[in-house]
């Protein structure tokens, strides 16, 4: 697993992000303060506290986890 900091400080941002990584077979999820929920979900980060940084937890092997934090990287904070 592989944690890193990302921001989505806007609705294009988030609808973009979500496409993204929906790609993957992997799991991914995003962890603010105590909340943690599936980052796939639209919905679920629109319940999240966007104006400040989120952690990214990616549930991928090391080749696969590469390929993810390339497509990641117009997010990453």
């Amino acid at each position: 697993m592989k944690t890193v900091q990302i921001s989505l400080n806007s609705i294009d941002k988030v609808k973009s992000f979500v496409n993204d990584i929906s790609k993957f077979d992997c799991d991914f999820d995003l962890v603010s303060g105590r909340y943690v929920i599936d980052a796939k979900s639209i919905m679920g980060i629109f319940s999240l506290d966007l104006s400040r940084p989120l952690d990214l937890n990616v549930h991928a092997e090391d080749d696969a986890a590469e390929k993810v934090l390339d497509v990641l990287t117009p997010y990453l904070a």
